[in-house]
């Protein structure tokens, strides 16, 4: 397994990712996905997407907008309960997340527990701890024409114009599912997706793209009648292993399920599965499987006073449909196919680092070279050849800097798995060497036959 300060430096150096505001002097939690890191993210956005909606016929998307109604926060529960326990060193002022420091406990700690624990600060280094105290993770605004000295000198008028950053893509899901309903009107079960961005203050954000305070998230509330659950949820649960396993192509032997006991789940949640993939830093949530029975779509109809209510088209009988939930960062994910595709080896002797990506998720699959870039005539021909290859593919790049070998090396970390180079017998014969990024070895092609 790959060391996780190997990939932050690849993902900088070839232009995967960046510090967030890094001309002056970053961000903490923020990250900037560059020109081959924003290909590979919207790749496997893509890849999800045509996996879980447009190849389905229950499954239906939609884009709900950032900002909300403050109400939705209150109904789901998320202004009451959203919080993580911060704990603060008396000596230096710093403040943690109490259970991403200390050993053996969970959000649902305790002072005397965490106390109990004999944790020293990991900047100071002394144990002078404040109690633990719930920290609300939601980001507040103000929207409206409110001036700064408004919402000091006007309460009222503050407190009337905080709305929130949405911290999941869910309740844009949730509080457009009667609006599904009743313009397309779906059989059950049924399932709504969003793909979208999430915020959320983290108190201690870490672990390069793994912990930030903003993230993309891909989610899906799949409604099912209130005695289908179980079979409904063994049957996403299958479809989260094929989707990660096949189509992105992550290691089974590195993909552990942990059933997320009653005191440590989400408040939402009857039942919840997380998949835990091994990072380079160890076991990390990668994704999470919900059961959320009634929840949300009852205290929607509680808040807002409209009926959530579903008529099956074949019993005619009424109910709130329960709900299953699949919910994935894509940023975890991006994290987990560069921790298995990031290799090193030896070629001729020499190091190598190559990104082993499968050739769907690369954000090249070809590169097009003149074997000489000061020869005009194998340059020409370059040129035609990869404007051909490009037509069919699009994600091809052209390369001409620095000799053959720091070309392919070049390829090789920012995982392109084919090269095609144009030398002189292509001008006698039309035939190019491709060389396969993996492998290494050299073939001779027809151009015709690419």
């Amino acid at each position: 397994m790959s060391k996780l300060e190997d990939i932050v430096s690849l993902c900088k150096r070839r232009g995967f990712i960046f510090p967030g505001s890094d001309v002056y002097g970053g961000m903490a939690g923020t990250w900037d996905f560059g020109p081959l890191g924003v290909t590979l993210k919207k790749k496997i956005m893509d890849a999800w997407w045509e996996f879980f909606v447009e190849s389905r016929d229950d499954m239906y998307g939609v884009d709900a907008a950032i900002i909300m109604n403050p109400r939705t926060w209150v109904a789901s529960g998320h202004v009451a309960t959203f919080a993580d326990p911060l704990v603060e060193c008396k000596e230096c002022k710093s403040r943690f997340r109490a259970d991403k420091i200390a050993d053996g406990i969970t959000e649902s700690v305790t002072t005397e527990e965490f106390l109990a624990t004999h944790t020293k600060c990991p900047v100071c280094g002394k144990e002078n701890w404040g109690p633990i105290r719930k920290f609300n993770m939601m980001f507040s605004t103000h929207v409206g024409a409110v001036l700064p000295e408004d919402t000091a000198e006007n309460k009222e008028l503050a407190e009337k114009s905080i709305a929130y950053l949405r911290p999941e893509t869910a309740q844009g899901i949730f509080t457009n599912y009667k609006n599904v309903v009743d313009t397309i009107y779906p059989n059950l079960p049924f399932g709504i997706a969003q793909q979208g961005k999430a915020f959320r203050n983290e108190i201690s954000p870490r672990d390069f793209i793994l912990r930030d305070r903003e993230c993309s998230q891909m989610e899906i509330e799949y409604f099912v009648a209130p005695n289908t659950w179980e079979e409904n949820f063994e049957k996403m649960r299958e479809l989260q292993h094929e989707f990660l396993e096949k189509i992105i192509g992550l290691p089974a032997n590195h993909l552990h399920e942990y059933d997320v006991p009653a005191e440590d789940r989400a408040h939402y949640s009857k039942r919840t599965t997380d998949f835990m993939f091994d990072y380079p830093n160890g076991a990390e949530e990668l994704m999470g499987l919900a059961y959320r029975t009634d929840f949300d779509l009852s205290n929607i109809a509680r808040e807002s006073g409209k009926s959530m209510d579903y008529r099956d088209k074949v019993t005619g009988e009424v109910f709130i449909p329960h709900v299953i939930e699949p919910s994935i960062g894509v940023e975890r994910l991006f994290l987990a196919v560069l921790s298995t595709a990031y290799s090193e080896d030896e070629v001729n002797g020499e190091k190598r680092i190559v990104l082993k990506l499968a050739e769907n998720l690369a954000p090249y699959r070809f590169c097009v070279s003149p074997l000489l870039k000061n020869k005009p005539e194998l340059v020409e021909k370059a040129k035609t050849v990869y404007d051909q290859i490009r037509k069919k593919y699009g994600n091809v790049t052209w390369d001409d800097s620095g000799n053959i070998g720091k070309r392919y090396r070049k390829q090789d970390e920012i995982g392109t798995p084919k090269c095609v180079v144009i030398d002189f017998d292509t001008l006698e014969d039309d035939t190019v060497t491709v060389r396969d990024r993996d492998t290494t070895e050299q073939t001779r092609i027809k151009i015709a036959d690419l």
